[in-house]
């Protein structure tokens, strides 16, 4: 279904002379009935009672201009916003296609005809631009808005379903499987915040859990939901597989029950990457605090202390 036309807001009524102006330009910028009727019929098939009894056949194209521009005039309460718009199609047209394929004199005499009918209408509808120029800014405008009221709704509806998601895997038995499920969830989860995430996959030396990428870093990602804290010697290997990855590379290690002291402490003067915690994860679920958002403040937290710690309490306090 086609939308309707948004309304113009002009209450000013139009004058004798601009419905005069259409009347004279309607009749001479077609030189056939033809491209005359399909004009009006293309431009006015939103309002298709206004053509109703038009009579197309019988009448001359001045006896049909005449009609309509009454029906128009007389309606300015209904119609004054569909007059303007017809005023603004025919003030735009630059080409006469039926009138330049007419032989010599009649030619160059029906395209002066029609040029300066038109030329006299886009004189008249000149004090339109402006409003119809700020009219169509503030549709934009409030369109804008929607889309954004809409998608935030739907980022929110999804952020609710991860979380329940979460919430879930906490009662889950299988360990192995609640693994799987949770490098899935992680990945739905950078999903919707734009990070580009990548399923675990293996390389000939090694099993990668994941990867994201997010403000043109990309980043190893380590997932862990297992019973104990993570120790020294599982930070050491993920450390040691971000550093096979080159200089540059960066590591995410996410684990659900957190971290053990001497795992921090190790990585509290200098680290190849940035911790997570099953905390920071529900405050983000929570729409506490943002995950990007998140995400920089644990960096920049790392660039200025080369600490792999910033819990995401310390961002939303």
């Amino acid at each position: 279904m086609r939308a309707s036309p948004r309304r113009i807001a002009y209450v000013k009524r139009l004058s004798t002379e601009a419905y005069q102006a259409l009347r004279d330009a309607l009749a001479v910028m077609t030189w056939f009935k033809r491209p005359f009727k399909t004009f009006l019929r293309t431009s006015l098939r939103d309002h298709p009672e206004l053509l109703v009894g038009l009579d197309f056949d019988g009448g001359t194209k001045r006896e049909v201009s005449d009609d309509l521009v009454g029906r128009l005039a007389d309606g300015e309460t209904r119609y004054q916003d569909v007059t303007i718009r017809l005023m603004l199609e025919v003030a735009a047209l630059t080409r006469f296609p039926d009138i330049e394929r007419l032989e010599e004199p009649d030619r160059s005499l029906r395209l002066d005809e029609a040029k300066d009918a038109v030329a006299r209408m886009k004189t008249m509808t000149e004090q339109f631009a402006d409003r119809i120029a700020e009219q169509e800014r503030l549709e934009a405008e409030r369109a804008s808005h929607k889309a954004q009221a809409v998608a935030l709704r739907h980022f929110e509806d999804d952020l609710a379903d991860l979380k329940q998601r979460f919430l879930a895997l906490n009662t889950a038995t299988d360990a192995r499987q609640r693994g799987y499920d949770f490098e899935r969830f992680l990945a739905d989860l950078f999903k919707i915040f734009d990070m580009e995430p990548r399923l675990g996959y293996s390389t000939d030396l090694e099993q990668i859990d994941g990867s994201l990428t997010f403000d043109t870093d990309d980043y190893i990602v380590e997932a862990k939901w297992i019973a104990e804290t993570v120790s020294r010697e599982s930070a050491d290997a993920f450390a040691a597989k971000v550093r096979r990855k080159g200089k540059n590379a960066l590591g995410l290690i996410i684990a659900v029950n957190g971290f053990s002291g001497p795992a921090l402490r190790a990585y509290d003067e200098k680290t190849p990457f940035l911790t997570m915690g099953g905390g920071d994860l529900f405050l983000v679920l929570d729409g506490r605090v943002r995950l990007d958002e998140l995400l920089k403040a644990k960096k920049r937290h790392a660039n200025e202390t080369v600490s792999c710690h910033l819990p995401a309490s310390a961002v939303v306090n």
